[in-house]
């Protein structure tokens, strides 16, 4: 029972077992490979559809960090090889119905698997078109920024409003720490704002089963808060791109995509953190602006919904406040790796700020510290007073 705690990560794929919370839990990924030159395992990974074609994707970046060497290795190889290059010049790749079709759109008929080179957008994008075509994908990480590699959730952008279909898991996951390390460190600090995010998204789900009734397996908290211990421990590194610390937060962000893909929820990674990031990016969006890093902002609201819950401890459950550090304490842990923690640094102005605060709680039907200050009358009061303190 609960095996997959005592097991390597690699060792992961295709696990079965029966799991204390009473399930008997499935981690379908075939493939992972977490390590230095794991990059030539695509070779390997990508053989059951050698007689079809395999298209590549990626984008100005992505190309230069993994994409070129990945489908190079794949043409030495015997594949046949088709390559999706977006093209961004200066601007964020956004994964709305404009990147969705244009992946589509390249899918040619004899297409037997897709293969995503790069982090959240261009995985999410993947991840999305090839659930609904059902052709497996395969992951080549390009950056420690988030979370979603090994999750079968889908964040995308749809009419302007972000939001989270469920797709389907990739067919395996290569993640080089020699490609890793020569990550922007605006992405080193987004994927360890994510990270950091999980002690939130821990607390407001034991919030929501004292307080709303949901469902929790506490062997997934227990993967999940055991590979935020190892980040936590190496993340000095972070700021001198030691390998060992980038291999513990890829590491961390890796256990948390398998956590989601155990419970097929996205409860042991997202909580109302994940909610104030997504109405900031929408807004960002909604006014042509270049959103700031997914993590970035989740690392931001960390702190401030650990303030949620500083606020209203007098009020909540039984041991659900003592689950959230301080938001000083969290403060701390964010700067081990130079990583934002104000809104204001990362051009959240004081009414969005506050607007979020407010309406966060609508943006996905989510259980949440939030949705808890609401129904206990004080979400306004939290909100203005928070607001207060941070822009005067």
């Amino acid at each position: 029972m609960n095996e997959i705690l005592n097991m390597d990560i690699n060792a992961m794929p295709q696990t079965t077992f029966a799991c204390s919370c009473g399930k008997t839990h499935h981690f379908d990924l075939k493939g992972l490979s977490i390590r230095k030159g794991a990059i030539h395992d695509i070779v390997s990974m990508a053989k059951p559809f050698k007689e079809g074609k395999i298209l590549v994707v990626f984008d100005n970046n992505t190309y230069l960090a993994a994409g070129r060497k990945t489908a190079e290795l794949l043409k030495t190889n015997g594949f046949k090889v088709k390559e999706l290059l977006f093209d961004c010049g200066k601007d964020v790749l956004i994964p709305d119905e404009k990147t969705l079709g244009r992946i589509l759109q390249e899918q040619d008929f004899d297409v037997s698997l897709m293969i995503a080179v790069g982090s959240g957008v261009i995985n999410d994008s993947v991840k999305f078109v090839t659930s609904r075509t059902k052709l497996p994908f395969i992951v080549v990480a390009t950056a420690p920024s988030m979370d979603g590699y090994v999750s079968d959730g889908a964040p995308i952008i749809s009419a302007g409003y972000k939001y989270s279909p469920q797709a389907h898991l990739a067919y395996g996951l290569i993640g080089d720490t020699e490609i890793l390390k020569t990550a922007p460190q605006d992405l080193i600090q987004a994927g360890f704002g994510d990270v950091v995010g999980k002690i939130t998204a821990i607390a407001d789900w034991d919030l929501a089963v004292k307080a709303n009734g949901d469902y929790r397996c506490d062997t997934c908290v227990a993967l999940v808060e055991r590979a935020l211990q190892k980040c936590f421990s190496t993340a000095d590194g972070l700021k001198m791109r030691d390998e060992t610390s980038l291999c513990a937060l890829f590491e961390a962000l890796t256990l948390t995509g398998v956590a989601m893909a155990l419970v097929n929820v996205s409860r042991p990674a997202s909580g109302a953190e994940h909610m104030l990031s997504h109405y900031w990016e929408m807004d960002f969006i909604a006014r042509g602006l270049n959103p700031n890093h997914h993590g970035i902002q989740v690392g931001v609201a960390t702190v401030i919904i650990a303030r949620f819950f500083e606020e209203l401890g007098d009020t909540l459950p039984k041991g659900c406040k003592e689950l959230c550090p301080t938001p000083s304490e969290i403060v701390k842990l964010l700067k081990k790796a130079d990583a934002p923690t104000n809104p204001k640094e990362i051009g959240i102005d004081r009414e969005l700020f506050y607007q979020s605060l407010l309406n966060a709680h609508t943006v996905r039907p989510r259980y949440s510290i939030l949705q808890f200050a609401k129904e206990q009358g004080r979400l306004e009061t939290i909100a203005k007073k928070i607001t207060k303190e941070i822009y005067g």
